[in-house]
């Protein structure tokens, strides 16, 4: 007589629950709130343009700054220039939002796919905000000096979350349950 297997049953309620607690989970609840802020961001850039274009033209015209003679001559004035640099920060927040999204979507119907997707986008969130606003905002445009046009606190506060969300999407986990 052939020997036959015992029938695993189904997953239960409580398994299905607890699977909201694993680390695909976690990853994906912090990928999606990455984009879901990203989204929100360029929402409002899109929508209400001429806010954040002040902030981006006094950041780079340094007209807020110390005004020290040795730094000055790295301030962009051309109202051309700073605009050119608005909407190409805007862009890179829409693409790093749409692979986010990708990437949270991915976690539930493409698991493979999953973790490169929500890195991606999440290294290009630290792109933006860590060298970009931190880095170059920060120290070549001397943001730090400006008590009226600082967003280091803000892009401090994404750097953080973005690279929270990246230690927990490349932690190992398992994609099966162990067998018994």
């Amino acid at each position: 007589m052939p020997a036959t297997r015992p029938v695993r049953p189904g997953p239960t309620t409580r398994d299905r629950l607890l699977a909201f607690g694993s680390l695909p989970a976690a990853a994906a609840v912090l990928t999606g709130t990455n984009a879901l802020y990203l989204l929100l961001v360029v929402f409002g850039n899109v929508t209400d343009f001429a806010t954040n274009q002040h902030f981006v033209q006094h950041v780079l015209a340094m007209d807020t700054t110390f005004r020290d003679r040795h730094l000055m001559w790295r301030s962009i004035t051309s109202p051309g220039l700073q605009d050119t640099a608005y909407v190409a920060i805007i862009a890179w927040e829409a693409l790093s939002a749409l692979v986010l999204t990708a990437g949270t979507l991915a976690w539930w119907l493409r698991p493979q796919l999953a973790r490169r997707l929500s890195s991606l986008g999440l290294l290009l969130m630290l792109l933006l905000f860590g060298a970009g606003f931190i880095g170059i905002g920060g120290e070549w445009f001397a943001m730090w000096q400006s008590k009226t046009w600082n967003g280091l606190d803000a892009a401090i506060r994404n750097v953080t979350l973005a690279g929270l969300a990246l230690v927990v999407v490349n932690l190992p986990h398992r994609t099966r349950p162990p067998s018994p």
